[in-house]
């Protein structure tokens, strides 16, 4: 019987068919065969830790275990880099802005402001700044560009002003009024008025997501916990102290820990924010009252108002490892590191006069006059992306 002739592709078929099923009985003593592109059995994808969500609109931290990772040494951002250096000392007693040219160590003009200004906030952009008139219930805007001031903006009892993250809403701290106001970044508009129970809302600062802040209550020794997204304070407590006024608020590089100055405590509190328990002293000296951090992220420069001092406190050591003195006396306040991380400027509240002081000696550089009662300096421009508000917190 003659065996039918099978066409070509059938053929080929066929072939492919029986040189596959002896591929298969060649190989049953090594488990079932691969897929094709495979190179064993498909393991799960390893499941990858997800970030903690942060307030919805901030730029993401440049490093998660440093808040401070834009704050470099002279890392201007384009927007600040053509502005001119200069330190803005607003004169509470005065009514003016003394302006000093860093280079110089003198005053190169005097700008008349608005009543009892308080503080010189850089905004959130970075394109103004704004002077906390806190008794004339109104910002003064300047071109930090050109020195210029604008035409006032209506805002009642600005004592301090801070910007969220997101740059969504300026915050103002209106410490007589018992209010936490939530206005509109540019416009000033008010947005959302939040009453607080305590006395003297003064100053604060960001966790590291953006998601809540610290703010310190002066006059009734209490800090306050704030959601960020829905304006709402979450928490409130008394500090462990007969008298206590707590002052400037700075959060550590890592995020983990916030510190307080307190004039009365004469120290820092230190407070793990996530849990907002009861926070421990750390002293420092006499009218313990702003505090700064370098530009490398390793100290915060602490500034003793009612003894004429510096306190340095190491971040990596936990703990504080030096002490510089003003050779005459003074009463340091409130101030900021320069670009380049090597001066730190500081007003003399009760001297009439601002302090330029040496980061790595310590030693003082100048001692330069000015208006009365000078309070929260700002030394623009500075290294960063965006302000959070008060004398310049940048991330």
């Amino acid at each position: 019987m003659k065996t039918p002739c099978l066409p070509r592709k059938a053929a080929v078929l066929l072939a492919g068919l029986v040189l596959a099923a002896l591929a298969g009985c060649g190989s049953a003593d090594k488990g079932p065969a691969e897929a094709l592109g495979t190179k064993g059995a498909a393991q799960p994808p390893k499941a990858v830790p997800a970030a903690p969500p942060g307030l919805p609109g901030m730029p993401p931290l440049l490093d998660p275990n440093d808040v401070y990772a834009a704050d470099r040494p002279n890392k201007l951002s384009p927007v600040v880099k053509d502005f001119p250096s200069r330190v803005y000392v607003p004169n509470t007693n005065s009514n003016t802005v003394s302006v000093i040219d860093p280079a110089t160590y003198q005053v190169i003009d005097t700008i008349p402001v608005g009543v009892q200004p308080q503080h010189v906030v850089p905004s959130w952009d970075m394109k103004t700044l704004w002077v906390n008139n806190n008794r004339g219930h109104t910002l003064t805007p300047i071109n930090p560009a050109t020195g210029e001031a604008g035409k006032p903006v209506e805002v009642h009892d600005p004592y301090n002003l801070y910007f969220t993250p997101n740059g969504k809403y300026a915050i103002v701290m209106a410490s007589m009024d018992k209010e936490l106001v939530f206005r509109d970044p540019h416009t000033m508009d008010r947005v959302k008025t939040v009453p607080v129970s305590c006395y003297g809302v003064n100053h604060a600062d960001f966790s590291a997501d953006g998601r809540y802040f610290i703010v310190s209550c002066e006059f009734s020794g209490e800090l306050l916990k704030v959601d960020t997204e829905k304006m709402e304070v979450i928490g409130q407590q008394k500090l462990p102290f007969e008298g206590a006024m707590p002052q400037d608020v700075k959060v550590s590089p890592d995020g983990k820990t916030f510190y307080i100055a307190d004039m009365m405590a004469h120290g820092m509190w230190v407070l793990s924010g996530d849990k907002f328990e009861v926070p421990k002293l750390l002293p420092t000296g006499k009218g313990c009252h702003g505090l700064y951090v370098s530009r490398d992220s390793k100290e915060m420069y602490v500034s003793n108002r009612g003894e004429g001092t510096v306190s340095v406190f190491d971040f990596p050591q936990n703990k504080l490892t030096k002490k510089w003195t003003l050779p005459d006396g003074g009463s340091p306040d409130m101030g900021g590191v320069s670009a380049d991380g090597k001066v730190l400027w500081l007003s003399g509240r009760y001297n009439s006069e601002v302090y330029a002081i040496d980061t790595v000696t310590g030693k003082q550089i100048a001692r330069i006059p000015v208006g009365g009662g000078p309070h929260g300096l700002a030394v623009y421009p500075q290294p960063g992306r965006y302000s959070l508000g008060h004398t310049g917190i940048f991330r």
